[in-house]
């Protein structure tokens, strides 16, 4: 590699322009003071989701200047790319074309045609499933399904699961299992019934240890049952390398193709997604797919100024390269959304956690933040302290579905209400002022106040966005997913990544590989690191 680029080679005038505007202070309170409309005029809509961001340490000249920064970079071009299928994944040489998986076939993407046909198959299953007409090797149907995969086999399908539960087939139950650690596996065996069980082993190169291994002894608990020759209906697969699937038992028919242009992340649109069209049915597993259109369509459409996905892309970007954030938080307040901020750890971290740019140059500035976050109003009760008083700055999305599909007395107002008050107090904080004022209405001395007030004043004009929906459907959630997706690929655009490979985990996999073998040769050579926990790991068990 070449010497270090202290900014992207591409876009270095739009760069300093932000780089000049980030030494000028910006308070979000004189903002609203100046400009009480600001609420109004700085929010998006898109499909389902309303995309607030009026309050951010940008004014009218900063967000200029981060749409310019996106043209600077032909953000125009890089979309309709993706979206024509040009081989974005540099480095492999592949398009990045999941956005096909969720297009109407009238829409005319590419591959139309083989996406129809997978998902004809994937009705046929569901239909039989849901109806109790898929016999397990007694005769008697199928009741539990247990989906083994991991990454973005695993997180998508069960972080939808969950987040559709009030749709979910009352007769069958979905399971998920990611850890090579037996202990999980164990558990779960431990309460179902074999001849009542169905797998789902999801896998794109059918090579990964954890999946491979899982699905190895759910194939042994099967035939100590009885299963026999009856094994393959307990069995089916998603994979790019069908052959393989086969080799482990499962029949032909019960084979789902994955292709090379969906990448792993990314890849919940497709076959991968069984175990969610399973849980929900065809009709809602297609309201999924139809909100994640939206997004596509209105990231593709939508000019650059009124692009939700490009506006949290950019805005991120303002954080991170110019105002020193390390991490953003995602704050659904909705329990079933719980799963999320899990799912976006990979989306995000796996697509963008690079240090080498498209041109094979080694990367000084920043390129991605830790995603981290949870559910509200849990989250209230552990890490907002903070986000509110704590020295590092961290913009936070937050995600608030407007009515609640499962109304209690004023439950959801007070859910709404947290939501809004945890943005407030990012935004306006506590003076010292208004500290000394409240304490002495609270009859404390001025003694204790003085002593007091530093530990009370919360610094306020501390970043956030906040994302609305009326509730969360299959159609909102599809929406949300894309949002992010579209986000995620804005931001490889300006900081001239790929965010398509992922070599960092292929690597660890390969070691991983090696090591396992070294294992059972007890005078196999390890690296040194390495050398006491191996003499320890070949000792028996006490």
């Amino acid at each position: 590699m070449t010497a270090p680029l202290e900014q992207p080679s591409h876009c270095q005038a739009a760069w300093r322009e932000l780089a000049t505007a980030a030494r000028r202070p910006v308070d979000m309170r004189e903002l609203f003071a100046a400009d009480p409309r600001r609420a109004y005029t700085l929010r998006c809509e898109a499909g389902p989701l309303t995309l607030h961001y009026s309050c951010n340490r940008i004014d009218r000249q900063i967000l200029a200047a981060l749409i310019a920064l996106a043209r600077a970079c032909d953000m125009d071009g890089q979309r309709a790319a993706l979206f024509s299928g040009a081989p974005l994944n540099t480095t492999e040489q592949r398009p990045a074309l999941h956005s096909a998986l969720r297009a109407p076939a009238a829409a005319g993407a590419p591959h139309a045609e083989a996406v129809a046909g997978v998902l004809e198959r994937i009705a046929r299953v569901v239909e039989a499933l849901r109806a109790g007409q898929w016999p397990g090797f007694d005769e008697r149907p199928v009741r539990d399904v247990v989906s083994i995969g991991i990454g973005g086999s695993d997180l998508g399908p069960r972080m939808a699961v969950e987040a559709l539960r009030p749709w979910q087939h009352p007769d069958l139950n979905l399971h998920f299992v990611a850890n090579i650690d037996p202990s999980e596996l164990h558990d779960l065996l431990t309460r179902l019934d074999p001849a009542t069980t169905l797998f789902i082993v999801a896998s794109k190169s059918f090579t990964t240890q954890e999946t491979l291994s899982n699905a190895e002894v759910a194939r042994q608990w099967l035939l100590a049952a009885g299963a026999g020759e009856r094994l393959s209906r307990h069995f089916l697969a998603t994979s790019a390398s069908p052959a393989r699937a086969e080799a482990l038992g499962v029949a032909p028919a019960h084979v789902f193709p994955l292709w090379d242009w969906v990448g792993g992340r990314y890849s919940l649109w497709s076959a991968i997604g069984l175990p969610l069209a399973i849980a929900v049915g065809m009709d809602r597993f297609r309201e999924m797919l139809a909100g994640a259109h939206a997004l596509d369509r209105h990231f593709a459409e939508a000019p650059l100024a009124d692009n939700a996905p490009l506006l949290l892309a950019l805005l991120e970007i303002w954080y991170v390269n110019f105002l020193g954030a390390r991490s953003v938080a995602v704050l659904p307040y909705d329990h079933r959304l719980r799963l999320l901020p899990s799912y976006l750890q990979q989306l995000t971290m796996e697509s963008n956690g690079k240090s080498c740019d498209l041109d094979g140059q080694a990367i000084a500035y920043p390129t991605c933040p830790v995603v981290w976050g949870a559910e509200g109003s849990n989250s209230q009760h552990s890490f907002h302290q903070l986000l509110h008083q704590g020295s590092p700055l961290v913009p936070v999305d937050f995600l608030l579905p407007l009515h609640s599909l499962n109304p209690v007395g004023r439950q959801h107002e007070l859910l709404v209400a947290n939501c809004l008050a945890q943005q407030q107090v990012l935004l306006r904080g506590r003076s010292a002022a208004e500290v000394a004022a409240e304490m002495r209405a609270q009859g404390a001395s001025e003694a204790d106040i003085q002593r007091l007030q530093p530990h009370r004043v919360m610094p306020g004009n501390r970043p956030s966005n906040l994302i609305t929906f009326d509730r969360s459907t299959p159609e909102v959630l599809g929406a949300l997913l894309a949002l992010y997706e579209h986000k995620v690929f804005a931001q490889s655009v300006i900081w001239h990544i790929n965010p398509f490979d992922q070599f960092g985990v292929e690597l660890g996999k390969q070691v991983g590989q090696h090591l396992f073998d070294a294992l059972q040769q007890p005078r196999a050579r390890i690296d040194p690191a390495l050398a006491a926990v191996f003499d320890n790991l070949r000792r028996p068990p006490r």
